[in-house]
């Protein structure tokens, strides 16, 4: 004969165990410090400001 379960604690089990994988995603999603964001913010800011200067200005048409 199968091993006997029970169903209420197998469904809470699982519960339990999807909560803790969203969890985990969402710390990994979001889980930075303030200076991290500042830091990675500044980093973007700086990238954006190494490309504009890189860009060629078109020469104005005659009107």
């Amino acid at each position: 004969m199968g091993e006997v379960i029970n169903l209420r604690r197998a469904r809470k089990a699982r519960e339990r165990r999807e909560k803790e994988e969203a969890a985990q995603a969402n710390r990994v999603a979001f889980g930075r410090t303030k200076a991290e964001r500042t830091l990675t913010d500044a980093q973007k800011r700086l990238d954006a400001v190494k490309l504009d200067a890189h860009k060629r200005e078109t020469p104005e048409e005659p009107a």
